[in-house]
């Protein structure tokens, strides 16, 4: 749930493309009963980004300028959101085939009822995170107790800092909120507030750093909140359905990349950098660090990168339903499917 106000001067140009280009064709069948005489066509997919292209992301880049998802079959097309509802608006409505979202934001639509299956988790553990300058006093939650916190207004940060301060003894009620959009570092870095939510390890963090403003991380996990999936890849059922065989294919191709950016992270970086734009410039320094920050939280471990543990899920519905930010706890069978075991 990642957009600054840059995003927003660039929305209604991105939110144009997308819709004029990411109709998807009537004719366009999943390739798993494809004709003999076809097999060597491509199968287009098209999938969107959760925000602009990132160290997180690499993975995918190298994927296609290597040609591993040719060498699937596959045409994929990557492409930016103009705002944090497009990647599952737009799967909902079989408007893209793909789309990177945040685990607890697909738990919030499906409890209201829009489509979406996660088919690979990305980032295993948060990367949100409470961030206090080095030189405040707040050592734990419990120390936000009157001080104020400033963060986007998503429910999910609401839910976040209600079971910090809880979980470490203190009185949520006793803490001061304010929203301030996505100006999180302007708020922290001229002392506005006390702390902030909705800031990353790997980004806001670094750029706080860089610009002399060291910060204390306290992560949300040690207080409560369950260790959910950051990243994950959704699709929609229609779409699963349809296109599973593909949709496999482009994971294959997926992890491939996903191997040589841990064998090799800095040609990886050096594919990212070739897709900057006028518009979405990238810090190098700053993607370095991130990439070493985000790789040891991608690794499945003695699992294929992208496996989904179902308790995790699980865990994360009971928390945000326990946590009142939503009503009806979504169906886990419906809600996950791991295409490679």
């Amino acid at each position: 749930m990642r957009f600054s106000g840059r995003w927003r001067t660039f929305a209604f140009v991105m939110l144009f493309l997308i819709v004029c280009t990411g109709v998807l064709s009537a004719c366009g069948g999943s390739g798993m009963d494809m004709p003999a005489d076809r097999a060597d066509e491509t199968q287009k997919l098209r999938v969107i980004l959760d925000w602009y292209p990132n160290a997180v992301h690499a993975f995918l880049y190298v994927a296609k300028e290597k040609g591993y998802f040719a060498d699937e079959g596959l045409d994929v097309e990557i492409q930016m959101p103009s705002e944090t509802n497009d990647p599952l608006r737009l799967v909902a409505a079989n408007q893209a085939d793909l789309a990177f979202s945040y685990q607890p934001q697909l738990v919030m639509a499906a409890a209201e009822g829009v489509p979406g299956v996660a088919v690979a988790a990305v980032v295993r553990h948060p990367l949100n995170a409470l961030m206090v300058r080095a030189d405040h006093p707040i050592r734990s939650p419990k120390d936000l107790e009157g001080r104020t916190v400033g963060y986007p207004s998503v429910p999910t940060n609401e839910a976040v800092l209600k079971t910090m301060v809880k979980a470490d003894g203190g009185d949520p009620d006793q803490v001061r909120v304010q929203d301030v959009g996505w100006e999180i570092m302007q708020a922290l870095s001229t002392q506005r507030v006390d702390a902030v939510l909705g800031g990353y390890i790997n980004h806001e963090k670094l750029l706080l750093e860089k610009h002399g403003v060291p910060v204390r991380v306290i992560a949300p996990v040690q207080y409560g909140v369950p260790d959910y999936y950051e990243l994950i890849v959704v699709t929609s059922p229609d779409t699963l359905a349809e296109k599973r065989e593909a949709i496999t294919a482009f994971w294959r191709a997926a992890q491939r990349g996903y191997t040589d950016v841990v064998a090799a992270p800095e040609e990886a970086l050096e594919v990212l950098f070739r897709q900057q734009s006028d518009v979405f410039t990238l810090e190098e320094d700053i993607e370095r660090q991130s990439l070493e920050v985000l790789l040891p939280l991608m690794d499945a471990g003695d699992q294929p990168f992208g496996y989904q543990d179902v308790s995790v899920w699980e865990q994360v519905i009971q928390w945000l339903h326990q946590e009142g930010v939503i009503e009806r706890k979504p169906d886990v069978e419906e809600l996950v499917v791991n295409l490679v075991e």
